[in-house]
């Protein structure tokens, strides 16, 4: 039997510096409060799956859904005024 190894020489090599840039960083921290937004959501999706929802578990999911949509249009209406992330590196 033959084992099946992926070669060293044709994997693909890591830089050595992997720390985010600024501007990464920057992305990130702009993007921080949909990313929370849409955790919520999951969250709220999640405690769904295995019963029906209640009253409760449905206005938790508008309000959800509501935030994730502000929190998207509010970064569209900044993103005009900030670089793009092509300048990034």
């Amino acid at each position: 039997m033959k084992p099946i190894v992926a070669l060293h020489s044709l994997v693909t090599l890591l830089p050595v510096d992997l720390e985010p840039t600024d501007a990464e960083l920057m992305a990130i921290e702009i993007e921080l409060p949909l990313i929370l937004a849409e955790r919520d959501l999951l969250d709220a999706q999640i405690v769904t799956l295995d019963r029906t929802p209640t009253e409760v578990d449905r206005q938790r999911l508008r309000r959800a859904r509501r935030r994730v949509l502000a929190e998207w249009t509010a970064l569209e209406n900044r993103g005009a005024h900030l670089p793009s992330s092509g300048d990034a590196a």
